[in-house]
């Protein structure tokens, strides 16, 4: 999601992973530092291992879902959003039988199809450390309201994710959403 004061911001939230559930956040400034907030050193260097970023920060995360209201509580970030219920394309994304959904073959087919989406989308590519990454979009909704504190500072309100975020290859879509996707990451895969 974006924020009207520039500063863009991306919440992993892994109910299944390697290491177990565990939420990231992922934040560019409006002047582009690009910090990372995870909850553990592993997961702060897993990620930080596949995706580029000026700081990294090893801080308790806390997601907590009450029906379509997100609060988030990351160190130096207070997020608080608001889903919207599902367009054509999410409903069409969760049409697709999970067990097609989530394998590394369905984000190869959809990556040209996502590719002309606003933004540009991209489901497969490139990481860190010789790592590729394939995106399995399953779900799509819309956030209707964001309301976010990081430093002290208010961010301002819901904003078109602009520029686009510059974490890695992976991208999302320009307006704020809710997207459930199953990653892969491939390692070394040079």
């Amino acid at each position: 999601m974006g924020c009207s004061c520039g500063t863009r911001i991306v919440l992993g939230h892994w109910q299944c992973s390697p290491f177990g559930p565990f939420s990231d956040v992922m934040i560019e400034r409006a002047d582009g530092e690009r910090l990372l907030l995870a909850p553990t050193r592993r997961t702060a260097d897993f990620v930080s291992g596949t995706y580029t970023f000026d700081a990294v920060h090893v801080v308790p995360v806390r997601v907590r879902i009450e029906g379509d209201t997100w609060t988030v509580a990351a160190g130096p970030l207070a997020l608080r959003f608001t889903v919207g219920r599902r367009g054509a394309l999410g409903l069409l994304l969760r049409a697709v039988p999970g067990a097609v959904a989530s394998r590394p073959a369905w984000g190869a087919l959809t990556y040209w199809p996502a590719r002309l989406l606003p933004g540009g989308v991209r489901t497969r590519g490139s990481a860190g450390a010789g790592r590729r990454e394939v995106y399995a979009v399953r779900d799509l909704r819309p956030v209707t309201a964001v309301s976010a504190v990081l430093d002290g500072r208010d961010l301002g309100g819901r904003a078109p994710v602009e520029p686009p975020v510059r974490f890695g290859f992976g991208s999302v879509p320009r307006a704020p959403a809710v997207v459930r996707v199953t990653t892969t990451v491939e390692l070394n895969a040079s």
